[in-house]
């Protein structure tokens, strides 16, 4: 069931600063539309859509740079220049790219988007994922108001736990369970069976509960195991493609709890930060012009409250 129409602005201002990381992977992402998936066998030609640094964690820390005024990504990248081309994109959008450097190629991906805007992706590579033993600034965590999780080993999820509020994708949560390190919330896709998982199984279940169903809206469950649905926001515009909805998603999550919102509340903000992404091109806009690369660090500490939309529903 679709919902109201997301909002056309972002949170109001005027709650204390709000400091954010990811702690996560990157692919070197190039999106392409065709008619139909092709066959087995097929050939078929394709638009270029959208080119940039993707993948569950750049596109998170875009999302909570542009919501928190800037965002630290904590990641492992190969010496290349598909890691040169990442963070100089991440940090013209205010994203402090901190990377261990690997001696393996940083990964791409390929996405092909079908004329429903739904993508089916092909990731080409190891994932580079960042770990404890790497030498990266993870005692700033300590100080960071919320973090989202999408890899790294058991020690970097340990580092993560020191934010005041931890969300993480549900695709992790075979290390949620062996490192048996808890997190306030967890988020994933009823649709991909790679993010399907049972909390029960976790030593201690999270706080919240996010499983999306993309236009279905979803479901969210307290650690009590109470249930409610959300509905879907109605994109502002014809949906354009579904890349990085979910991402998108699981940032504004992060971001609203990280302001103190409560389960409803920040899941009706997540929801239309995503259908904003579905009727735009690509996950994120990339930026044009060359500027200098880095953080904004003007941005650092722009204001922000918990988000508010009226209007949205949800029911038990």
């Amino acid at each position: 069931m679709t919902g109201p129409p997301a909002p056309r602005h972002p949170p109001p201002t005027g709650a204390p600063h709000l400091r954010a990381a990811v702690v996560g992977h990157l692919e070197w992402t190039t999106l392409a539309r065709v008619r139909q998936l092709p066959a087995r066998g097929d050939i078929v030609h394709a638009d270029v859509l959208w080119e940039g640094p993707a993948g569950g964690g750049a596109v998170a820390a875009v999302r909570l740079a542009a919501l928190a005024g800037a965002c630290t990504f904590f990641t492992a990248l190969g010496d290349d220049q598909e890691a040169r081309r990442s963070r100089e994109v991440l940090g013209r959008l205010g994203v402090e790219v901190v990377a261990a450097v690997r001696d393996r190629p940083t990964r791409s991906a390929v996405s092909l988007v079908d004329a429903s805007g739904e993508r089916t992706t092909t990731t080409l590579g190891a994932r580079l994922q960042p770990e404890e033993a790497d030498d990266l600034p993870w005692e700033t965590l300590r100080s960071c108001d919320t973090v989202y999780f999408t890899a790294g080993g058991a020690g970097a999820l340990a580092r993560a736990r020191q934010a005041a509020v931890l969300t993480a994708t549900s695709r992790e949560f075979p290390l949620l369970t062996t490192a048996g390190i808890p997190v306030d919330a967890m988020v994933g896709s009823a649709d991909d069976p790679a993010e399907r998982c049972d909390p029960t199984g976790l030593p201690r279940p999270p706080g919240l509960l996010v499983v999306t169903e993309g236009a279905q809206g979803g479901v969210y469950r307290a650690r009590d195991g109470t249930a409610r649905r959300y509905r879907a926001v109605r994109p502002p515009r014809p949906v354009v493609d579904c890349y990085g909805a979910g991402d998108n998603f699981a940032a504004a999550l992060a971001f609203a709890l990280g302001t103190g919102s409560g389960a409803a509340e920040a899941v009706t903000f997540a929801a239309g930060t995503a259908a904003l992404c579905a009727a735009t091109r690509g996950p994120y806009a990339v930026p044009r012009t060359p500027g200098p690369t880095g953080p904004h660090r003007s941005n650092r500490g722009a204001p922000c409250a918990p988000p508010s939309f009226s209007g949205t529903s949800t029911t038990p």
